[in-house]
């Protein structure tokens, strides 16, 4: 296995810390959850621009990268709906963009990586989750749902672009 996808893997070790906080909600806990959330989803960065650099761009990286972050993503996630942060449907738009996504992504002949619509959506998630996660004053509630609700509309149509057919260029084509 490479740097890259130890790096990819390490993720995971972040999400019990980040469960147990959550449910501990103190300000000090909160802050310390935001930190580990940031520091996991800041090595999404990192394990891909190692493998680039390192060319260990992998299948298993390609693989697991996306995996990594809908668990890094939706673990947090589903805590915000118990806490009543988040509205569930919301959250059930996402996991079901997700699982559709996997799903596509297995039946293809090879496994591409993200396009620039699936790291918006993945950035969008994070900033709406690291706000929502933050023990910020009240005055904030507003602008962290509607980051929330931006991730929302970003994972949707993204998983749109995905799963649409790509356009013909060429005159032969269309005939």
């Amino acid at each position: 296995m490479t740097l890259p996808n130890w790096i990819t893997f390490s993720r995971l070790l972040g999400i019990p810390f980040l469960l147990y906080g959550l449910y501990n909600p103190t300000p000090q806990l909160r802050w310390v959850c935001l930190g580990v959330f940031l520091v996991a989803a800041l090595t999404d960065w990192l394990d891909g621009y190692l493998a680039r650099k390192l060319n260990q761009i992998s299948e298993l990286g390609k693989f697991l990268d996306p995996l990594v972050d809908k668990l890094l993503v939706l673990a947090p996630l589903l805590v915000l709906i118990e806490l009543g942060r988040v509205p569930a449907w919301g959250v059930f738009l996402i996991l079901g963009r997700e699982l559709a996504i996997a799903g596509w992504r297995v039946n293809q002949a090879t496994i591409t990586g993200a396009n620039i619509w699936g790291k918006l959506k993945t950035v969008s998630q994070i900033v709406a989750i690291a706000l929502l996660i933050a023990p910020l004053p009240q005055v904030w509630q507003m602008p962290c749902l509607v980051a929330f609700w931006v991730s929302v509309a970003l994972t949707l149509i993204s998983g749109a672009i995905y799963l649409l057919p790509p356009k013909s260029n060429t005159l032969n084509d269309t005939l």
